[in-house]
């Protein structure tokens, strides 16, 4: 089973990229707003759910784990096929689902092409105890992002040649002081570190 994918992207037509994994090219179908974030050319990777069918065999992808889990629970209501949770994903985003199901908000719900309120009843009555769990662990994710982004890049760079952060802060607060350009804070770091 295919569960993702990492290559370069040589078309995107919409709802569909064609990703080239060392010669091989895959058809992911993805969410509209995944797919705004996939250029050609680009080197992406995706988390993908591969689907199995008596008459079709087609890989789903995702930017993140959190929205292939939302994207296999909405799965897993009866009636809401992967093109149905495709589409939900696509108009209300990860976390928008998550909100839109937390909230019962049935009308939120049924605005997405597919979505009757018979379904969205029972979409929300199957998964409001679900998405809890995984919109909490897409937020620490986001924290743990975000505390990575706000490094700078010496520290980026020292953590990416294997040393652990709690080793260099001080390290790097010295290289700062010494230089201000990241070439030389670099060198008067790793000559501390040594």
């Amino acid at each position: 089973m295919i569960v993702r994918l990492r290559g370069e992207v040589i078309e995107n037509n919409g709802g569909t990229v064609v990703i080239d994994c060392q010669g091989v090219g895959y058809e992911v179908q993805v969410p509209m707003t995944t797919s705004y974030s996939l250029p050609v050319g680009a080197i992406s990777e995706l988390y993908v759910r591969h689907v199995v069918r008596e008459d079709d065999e087609s890989l789903y992808g995702f930017v993140s784990k959190s929205d292939r889990d939302v994207f296999d629970l909405l799965r897993s209501v009866k009636g809401c096929g992967p093109k149905i949770s495709l589409a939900v994903i696509s108009d209300l985003g990860n976390s928008g689902t998550i909100e839109t199901v937390t909230a019962q908000d049935t009308k939120g719900l049924t605005r997405v092409s597919g979505v009757g309120p018979r379904l969205a009843e029972r979409i929300i009555v199957e998964l409001k105890e679900k998405v809890v769990h995984i919109g909490l662990e897409a937020r620490a994710v986001a924290r743990q992002r975000d505390e990575q982004n706000s490094d700078d890049d010496l520290v980026q760079a020292l953590v990416a040649l294997g040393y652990r952060r709690s080793d260099i802060a001080s390290v790097a607060d010295a290289a700062k002081d010494e230089s201000d350009e990241l070439g030389e804070q670099l060198k008067v770091a790793l000559r501390k570190l040594r």
